[in-house]
């Protein structure tokens, strides 16, 4: 038995939401993610998406290991986007990561245009997320790669429960919480993310459980 998904606003563009969004530290999550995408993809050059990239902790993650990536960073709330750019001017990646607008599932590039798409905690955002895999794998290069993770839903409301109790009272706030609480209940299942794979070309691709609340999926094009 599967709770129902109970649907987020799609897109936080709220500029003190997305300033309390930036100060919840996921920074070993993020590291762990920014340290998967290298290992995928061990070329010295790319051309990297980061799909919703929030304020854009982890492409510069990504840009401290891989100097001569440029990373395009899109995200569809100007506000995300606003901390975003101070975060990387901050970092001195200004010339290597761009942070765009864009929407995840209409994106302007041409066909084949990315070595490499990223995405941490997107998917859950999304009603539907179809259109967006779709793109991906449009915009991905032979021989690219494809590198996602987000939140799985739990199988009951008290294991949801069970998940916010444990987090340390130090590190999130009553109101970060709750965005907490809200992205678990929009999360899909491991199931449910396979079968988008396959219905959008992306079969072959390794979706398994990666921490007790994360689900990650890799897709190496092998043409």
């Amino acid at each position: 038995m599967v709770i129902a998904r109970i649907l987020e606003p799609e897109v936080m563009d709220d500029p003190a939401e997305a300033i309390a969004y930036d100060a919840m530290d996921f920074s070993d999550v993020n590291q762990d993610f920014a340290n998967v995408v290298v290992a995928t993809y061990p070329q010295p050059t790319a051309t990297v998406l980061d799909l919703g990239t929030g304020t854009a902790r982890i492409p510069i993650f990504v840009a401290e290991q891989r100097p001569q990536w440029q990373i395009i960073a899109a995200d569809l709330a100007p506000s995300m986007l606003a901390v975003g750019q101070k975060n990387v001017d901050a970092a001195g990646f200004t010339s290597q990561i761009q942070l765009q607008l864009a929407d995840s599932k209409d994106l302007r590039f041409g066909d084949r245009y990315f070595d490499v798409i990223m995405s941490n905690s997107l998917i859950h955002h999304l009603p539907d997320p179809l259109p967006c895999f779709q793109e991906m794998r449009r915009l991905l290069k032979p021989g690219g790669a494809i590198i996602l993770r987000d939140l799985f839903r739990p199988t009951s409301v008290a294991k949801i429960d069970k998940i916010i109790a444990g987090v340390d009272d130090a590190d999130f706030d009553a109101h970060q919480l709750k965005l907490f609480r809200d992205s678990l209940f929009a999360a899909f299942t491991i199931d449910e993310i396979q079968a988008i794979a396959n219905q959008t070309g992306l079969a072959t691709a390794n979706v398994e459980q990666t921490s007790e609340r994360h689900w990650t999926l890799i897709f190496v094009d092998e043409q």
